[in-house]
């Protein structure tokens, strides 16, 4: 769990006739990372691999199954005994596939136009709504030989600028429907000042009501036909939507088997045509953890008497940005290793922060969200989002939420509150005793600052040496002796958080963890002051034990910047080190705050224990709930990103993926 699997390095040499059965054992388990080493067979000269073409042609059968199901409403599932065949033949089931395609597709057609009609039904109606009343045949309306009419929808406001911009063009205008905001008004004028008549309409922002020729009648006796017409369109739609469903049912089993042959087929073909072909063998290179090492040779050795393995593990030590990384999966863990992922992937010899985080997510969270009856609420969200019975879209958060929750809980007992009550309001409101029974955040609130800042500084130690732990497994000894996070960095953030203690002493505000390191019997101000040098020239230091050019630039300009820039670097030491140990003074204030909003909750509800106390106190409470908590998660979440992960966690690894015939829909679910 600290660390990413172990890896091994295969390279497989494969007969060509047992090259299906290899590639069924490396893509059925999901243990298998594949490397590309097609160029192998251009060294050949073999030219183009002869799968590419089957690749790409089982690709397209599988994107026609796929429309087809999703016609006839089925989920891309997994047959009931799915089993792992041969590459299948298109020609054999090609037949299978046209023959439900046509039946499908028939009325999958008449849908999709009985769809088109009744969406132009409902815009003819949507037009003809505004001048329903209005007591004109249409036919009045259309074109005629000497006449250019308009009918449309105006801006209430724009009808005096369109009146001004016709006064000199012989015209007739009407307000068919009088409206505050948008009336509909009809324009008639001489063919002749149509362009005329057309421009002003478009200046003053008129929508022209489109009506086909074949409308006759009034508006009124219009919208009542395309009313039922509407309606007649809709039970035709339904009447399809279910021949679809019963397609559905019938060639469910049918089609999941021919889409799960496909699919398998399919992925293989991709794989294969990834190999490197020599004259009567195939070349396999890929990546395994080490653990699953055995029993995919073993498996390997089942398909094909003949191959050849051979097999190198890769040490962790050390540089490997080639080797891709598999993480332990852990159902309790995915959500950590989410928020992991979305700050960067580990790399290969690097610790993984998915247990650090675990713990201190929780705790950071639940120390400024610190309430009893809130954290309960929080913790029952969090499952039932897991279990999918509510908010099913974040179902991935679930947990996360739960954790959360969990530890919110365990804080506001530390705290003594319970849905905001706290002290005497418990036993005024909830007639129950319940005291804190550590601290109360409100009545100490220097106290809990401080406790914050402590917390936070061993936060910040602890990572300084999972930094100098990971610099020491990659064997970067300029940055584990020099580096921001290495040994004179980590030297000099004690001998600062001594003059830290120093200055504050026996101030209320004042770390314990401070003032303590303060209180040996070092010479902290002459360490501060030797090891603040080497931060300055850390750079200098680095390139001379990497054997690099020391400083850029020659004479005495280039100098004088190295100087300038080795100031700045400690400079900036300085104020990271200061602001991420005074960062932590945020969950502190949070905490602090969090009681703070529930006394404005308990101001806004009056003192008298009537309905509309409680109905406030309940409102109060589901917008602490939902609003702070979100900000409580947000604030948690950057205390991680920029002030923890930064001090050991580089990521930037490569994301194992092994080769897997699950659907993509199903293996998205899962």
């Amino acid at each position: 769990m600290l660390f990413p699997k172990e890896m091994s390095e295969v390279e497989l040499i494969v007969p060509s006739k047992d090259l299906v059965a290899v590639t069924k054992a490396l893509s059925g388990y999901g243990v298998f990372h594949q490397v590309d080493s097609a160029h192998l067979g251009q060294q050949e000269g073999l030219g183009q691999n002869s799968w590419q073409e089957k690749a790409g042609a089982l690709s397209a059968m599988e994107r026609r199954i796929q429309a087809i199901m999703q016609n006839v409403g089925l989920p891309e599932d997994r047959p009931a005994k799915a089993g792992i065949e041969s590459v299948v033949d298109l020609e054999a089931i090609q037949p299978s596939v046209n023959r439900i395609e046509a039946e499908v597709k028939e009325t999958s057609d008449q849908l999709s136009a009985e769809r088109k009609r009744l969406e132009l039904l409902e815009s003819q109606l949507h037009q003809l709504e505004p001048i329903a009343d209005v007591k004109v045949e249409v036919g009045a309306l259309r074109k005629s030989s000497y006449m250019h009419s308009i009918l449309g929808v105006i801006p209430a406001a724009n009808i005096s600028r369109l009146r001004t911009s016709l006064l000199r063009v012989p015209h007739v205008f009407f307000v068919l429907r009088e409206d505050a905001q948008k009336p509909v008004v009809w324009i008639l004028g001489p063919k002749s000042n149509s362009d005329v008549l057309e421009r002003a309409a478009k200046s003053a922002y008129l929508n022209p009501l489109g009506l086909p020729d074949e409308f006759s009648g009034t508006p009124e006796q219009i919208t009542a036909m395309l009313r039922r017409d509407i309606e007649s369109s809709r039970q035709k739609i339904s009447s399809l939507e279910a021949d679809l469903v019963k397609f559905g049912n019938t060639y469910k089993a049918e089609l999941q088997k021919l889409l799960w042959d496909v699919h398998t087929s399919r992925v293989m073909a991709d794989a294969i045509v990834r190999f490197g072909q020599l004259r009567h063998t195939y070349v396999v290179v890929g990546w395994v953890p080490t653990a699953d090492l055995p029993d995919l040779t073993a498996r390997l050795k089942e398909a094909s008497r003949e191959i050849l393995i051979e097999t190198m593990r890769t040490s962790r030590s050390g540089h490997h940005s080639n080797v891709p990384v598999a993480l332990t999966e852990n159902k309790w863990l995915k959500p950590i290793q989410m928020l992991v992922g979305t700050y960067g992937h580990p790399s290969y010899g690097e610790l993984d922060p998915t247990l650090l985080m675990a713990f201190t997510f929780p705790l950071l969270y639940g120390a400024m969200f610190g309430d009893l009856g809130q954290g309960i609420v929080l913790f029952i969200l969090g499952i039932l989002m897991h279990n999918k019975i509510i908010m099913k879209g974040m179902q991935s958060l679930g947990l996360l939420i739960a954790y959360c929750g969990a530890s919110a809980a365990v804080f506001g007992y530390l705290y003594g509150s319970i849905f905001g009550f706290e002290g005497h309001l418990v036993e005024e409101y909830l007639h129950f005793h319940f005291e804190p029974t550590w601290i109360s955040p409100m009545e100490n609130i220097l106290s809990i600052l401080s406790i914050a800042i402590d917390a936070g500084i061993i936060i910040l130690l602890f990572a300084f040496l999972l930094g100098m732990v990971n610099n020491i497994r990659g064997r970067d000894w300029a940055h584990l002796l020099f580096g921001h996070t290495g040994i004179t960095a980590f030297v000099f953030y004690i001998c600062f958080l001594a003059m830290l203690g120093g200055f504050l002493g026996d101030t209320a505000l004042a770390p314990r963890v401070a003032v303590a390191i303060n209180s040996l019997p070092l010479p902290f101000t002459t360490l501060l002051a030797v090891f603040g040098l080497a931060v300055m020239f850390g750079g200098f230091l680095r390139n001379m034990v990497e054997g690099h050019t020391l400083i850029e630039g020659r004479g005495v300009g280039g100098f004088m910047m190295f100087l300038i820039q080795s100031l700045m670097d400690l400079i900036e030491t300085v104020i990271s080190m200061l602001s991420n140990t005074l960062s932590f003074i945020r969950v502190g204030a949070f905490a602090v705050a969090h009681g703070g909003l529930s006394l404005a909750i308990f101001s806004l509800a009056g003192h008298e224990p009537d309905l509309g106390f409680w109905i406030t106190i309940v409102i109060g409470n589901l917008f602490i709930i939902g609003f702070e908590g979100l900000i409580v998660g947000i604030q948690t979440m950057r205390l991680h990103y920029y002030e923890i992960l930064g001090k050991f966690f580089h990521g930037g690894g490569m994301q194992f993926e092994p080769l897997k015939l699950t659907p993509s829909k199903e293996e998205a679910s899962s």
